[in-house]
């Protein structure tokens, strides 16, 4: 059976993103100028048996039109289906990164004591960087120990810009002033 993932570009305000689908879930987004979305894509291809072309589906219509409702400040929870391909470590990662609520942010010790491994913030972090679908599952949510930005692949100025963007947001719904480390620093976009 061919497993075929459609490709396009999606326009956002911090840049372009490769969104790549099937007709069951997203499989990658990712800026375009990482340079990881090279081997990203040859991953998809050679260990998990996709094949890659361009095109457009439902699913790329619908993470198309959530991610323009994201950076209008008007949609705080993604319904987009995924299918991510990798190991069972990595997915127990992700599934926890989704669990970070929407303009908050967790340090990597606190992701690996919440998922029963408190000494292994390292394998943490790395299944954070092989997160091959950004925003949506949101590996941007992870900050140093000490409140510092930590590493990002997308870049630390648009860690800084979707933490700031969700911060503002969820303190508007919130009606009070709350505050946080990274967005009282000011966005660099």
């Amino acid at each position: 059976m061919i497993k075929i993932l459609l490709r396009r570009t999606v326009e956002t305000p911090i840049g372009p993103m490769i969104a790549m689908a099937s007709s069951e879930g997203l499989s990658l987004l990712e800026f375009a100028d990482r340079p990881a979305v090279a081997s990203e894509m040859e991953e998809l291809e050679r260990r998990y048996g996709y094949t890659i072309e361009p095109g457009r589906n439902a699913v790329l219509n619908q993470i198309e039109a959530e991610l323009a409702a994201y950076f209008a400040g008007e949609l705080t929870l993604f319904e987009t289906p995924l299918v991510l391909p990798g190991n069972a470590f990595q997915n127990e990662v992700w599934a926890k990164l989704r669990e970070i609520p929407y303009g908050q942010t967790h340090s990597y010790g606190e992701m690996a004591r919440s998922i029963g491994r408190p000494n292994a913030s390292r394998a943490v972090g790395a299944a954070n960087g092989q997160n091959r679908v950004a925003i949506v599952v949101p590996c941007h949510r992870i900050i140093g120990a000490d409140g510092s930005l930590t590493g990002y692949g997308g870049g630390q100025r648009r860690k800084r810009f979707l933490i700031d963007l969700e911060h503002r947001i969820f303190a508007g719904a919130a009606s009070r002033p709350i505050f946080h480390p990274i967005s009282a620093q000011g966005s660099l976009f």
